[in-house]
């Protein structure tokens, strides 16, 4: 089980980096939801995943998992889907202003257009 989740963890891991260093901003932002997904399972991972357990400690329970990590999972899901929600609009925002969702540094320049010869 613990090889499972740490392998789904590192494949959303390196999918999501993979997509953060495109020049496209859709790709930059499912890599974002990527990147946090795989944070979200880590949290969750770190409160004991145990099979059938609550996830309260009673006088009568000998094993339990932690809810602190499942209360801070389910917040970040909900902070999570919040904040791709106004990146979605800031980038569809910027898409529409210029026509393109390439990322560049600067502007090119017409000298950059003609290989730089006036």
């Amino acid at each position: 089980m613990e090889f499972l989740i740490a392998s789904a963890i590192g494949v959303l891991t390196a999918a999501g980096l993979y997509l953060v260093l495109r020049l496209r901003t859709f790709p930059v932002i499912l890599g974002m939801s990527l990147l946090t997904y795989a944070v979200n399972i880590f949290l969750f991972a770190s409160g004991r995943v145990v099979v059938g357990a609550p996830p309260v400690l009673r006088d009568d329970i000998t094993s339990y998992t932690d809810p602190l990590p499942q209360a801070l999972v389910l917040t970040a899901i909900v902070i999570s889907f919040g904040m791709t929600a106004v990146v979605v609009m800031i980038g569809l925002g910027a898409f529409l202003g210029s026509d393109d969702d390439h990322v560049d540094d600067q502007p090119a320049t017409p000298d950059d257009q003609n290989g730089g010869a006036a």
